[in-house]
């Protein structure tokens, strides 16, 4: 498989699917770059001076997509050493400093990207009115397609479930070599 774009079965399809019907965009401010970009931004992220220590760290967390249209980025964490990459919680690094972890794995990424405008806002929030992106119609029948997948009817309990499962685990991992305000959103978040 050296011409796939990841070793992730389900995110080279999402990347066939971006490059292909998806181009026009299909989730408001979701667009894919390079599977473990070093320059994804984890480093300036952090506000850390790069060392080889820093990155032996940051490898456990894989960039793999914009996540909206100011910069913020989804990762991959490597919490463990499972075979099946997909099912790997997915972290999402916000432009200000925002720090969550949103989805328990990829497919539950792929149902939050179903919602098409930004569902890590709290839900009051949303802009119902705003029109969905050119490519939403064809992201649903291709999410139902490939993974018998719907858009959920809200973003709160897929982001509560992976809180609940994987936050407070990678909020001690993340603080063993960042600063403790770099964690100040996720620990809101989690109530801690």
């Amino acid at each position: 498989m050296p011409d796939a774009y990841s070793p992730i079965p389900e995110l080279n399809l999402l990347k066939a699917f971006h490059d292909g019907p998806g181009k026009a965009g299909f989730s408001d401010g979701f667009e894919m770059y390079e599977y473990g970009r070093r320059d994804a931004g984890l480093v300036q992220w952090l506000d850390m001076t790069d060392s080889p220590e820093l990155r032996a760290r940051l490898d456990r967390l894989v960039p793999f997509a914009q996540a909206t249209g100011s910069g913020s980025f989804y990762a991959l964490w490597r919490c463990d050493d499972r075979a099946d990459l997909a099912t790997l919680p997915v972290v999402l690094f916000g432009d200000e400093g925002d720090l969550d972890v949103v989805a328990s794995g990829l497919r539950e990424l792929f149902r939050l990207l179903a919602i098409d405008h930004e569902w890590y806002l709290p839900e009051e929030e949303w802009d119902v009115d705003e029109e969905h992106s050119s490519g939403h119609e064809a992201y649903l029948a291709w999410l139902e397609e490939r993974f018998g997948l719907t858009a959920p009817e809200a973003a709160d309990p897929i982001i509560e479930r992976a809180r609940d499962e994987y936050g407070l685990r990678f909020m001690n991992w993340f603080l063993e070599f960042s600063p403790e305000y770099v964690v100040g959103a996720l620990r809101e978040n989690l109530g801690v």
